[in-house]
């Protein structure tokens, strides 16, 4: 069994007021060649293909583009797409009747009383099965649920012992998750970290999405991977080591150990850090952007540290280097050359440093602020309330 894992595409993404759909549909014109090449026997798109649950006429119009010619690449080949935590699980779904005429499977949502498995078991005949199983609060969540449609799939493929794969969206403790904002080994992007445990025994292959960074998940024997994301997202995901891809992978039978390799994705417009690594004084800083070349069509963020707060014209400044340049300069990330740890009411934070906190770390500092105690009960609560809004969104 041959399978193309891919996830986070977040298409509609805008980087600072940047419309990205060029780099985006390039993106997606490389997945169907890399289709047309291969020739797998399923092609899995784990979680967010949009990047908000309201995307665009323009954006939804080109994602199912996208798959009319990923499909017409290959048209023997099934193609399973489930919902992450960017998407609106129903309307990912609205139109499943008719991708089925294109042997496309869509999966949106989770529900807890879920007594049919079947909806999330997809049969490649003669070939495998792939377990889909779409992002869901954790409250909807069923108990076991994993375990429950490995069991399920077990008894159907006793007698030819097929590979089976699974594919879902979330955070998996002891994953590299460097290039997510704020991220820690219990919660990554808003989702609180699973252990490895969480998905029982018996896959031969998880693939996954949520975490941008493609690698295998630490202590999984290289069974359990993310695809990341096949283009940047943000600039902290833009480092030595993190190669934007597609993972292609090749099972023989089922207890087989996966076979893998990846393909890289080309960004015609690429996210580019100055300088490349850490952080530079605003002079040094400021050479490198006017050494950077005037034809690269990149998105530039420009990492200064500073004693304080930048020059008052720094940003005036930066935009005047890059008015000849066909570069999009971005943004002055800022970061204090003595960061010490002090208590939140006796700090001021960078708008940086303040845009990178997660909402619980802001309810933390407001209260603090206020000399209220944010007490385990206060934290629980204030977790549920934005769990239920991510839900509704």
């Amino acid at each position: 069994m041959k399978i193309l894992h891919t996830a986070d595409w977040h298409l509609g993404h805008v980087l600072f007021n940047y419309d990205r759909h060029e780099e985006q549909q390039s993106m997606l014109d490389q997945m169907a060649e890399i289709v047309k090449k291969e020739q797998p026997d399923v092609f899995i798109l784990a979680g967010d293909v949009f990047d908000n649950a309201q995307p665009s006429a323009t954006t939804q119009t080109m994602l199912s583009d996208a798959i009319v010619k990923i499909h017409q690449a290959n048209p023997d080949m099934a193609i399973v797409s489930i919902a992450g935590n960017h998407d609106s699980g129903s309307r990912h779904t609205i139109f499943h009747s008719a991708w089925k005429m294109l042997n496309v499977t869509v999966l949106g949502n989770v529900y807890k009383e879920e007594s049919d498995l079947s909806k999330y078991v997809v049969e490649i005949k003669d070939k495998g099965y792939v377990v889909a199983v779409p992002h869901a609060a954790e409250r909807n969540m069923p108990d076991c649920f994993f375990e429950r449609l490995q069991e399920y799939v077990a008894e159907k493929n006793a007698e030819k012992q097929l590979p089976v794969i699974l594919t879902a969206h979330l955070a998996v403790r002891g994953s590299n998750f460097k290039g997510h904002d704020n991220a820690t080994d219990l919660c990554v992007g808003n989702l609180d970290c699973q252990d490895l445990s969480v998905f029982g025994q018996g896959y031969d292959y998880v693939a996954l999405g949520h975490i941008h960074r493609a690698q295998f998940v630490s202590g999984s024997e290289k069974r359990v991977r993310y695809s990341g994301t096949p283009i940047a997202v943000s600039f902290d995901e833009v480092e030595s080591g993190n190669e934007h891809s597609v993972t292609v992978v090749e099972i023989g039978k089922h207890g087989d150990l996966p076979q893998a390799r990846t393909i890289a994705i080309h960004n015609p417009h690429p996210l580019v850090n100055l300088p490349t690594e850490g952080f530079a004084e605003w002079d040094e800083v400021k050479s490198l952007f006017d050494a950077y070349p005037d034809d690269i069509q990149s998105y530039i963020r420009l990492n200064v540290l500073v004693d304080n707060c930048l020059p008052a014209l720094a940003e005036n400044e930066a935009r005047q280097i890059s008015r000849n340049k066909q570069c999009r300069f971005c943004l002055i990330n800022s970061k204090r050359k003595e960061v010490v740890k002090q208590d939140y009411e006796h700090r001021q934070l960078t708008t940086s440093e303040f845009q990178r906190l997660t909402p619980i770390q802001v309810a933390e500092y407001y209260l603090k602020l206020k000399d209220i105690e944010f007490d385990d009960d206060l934290r629980s609560m204030f977790k549920e309330a934005v769990d239920s809004l991510n839900y509704i969104s």
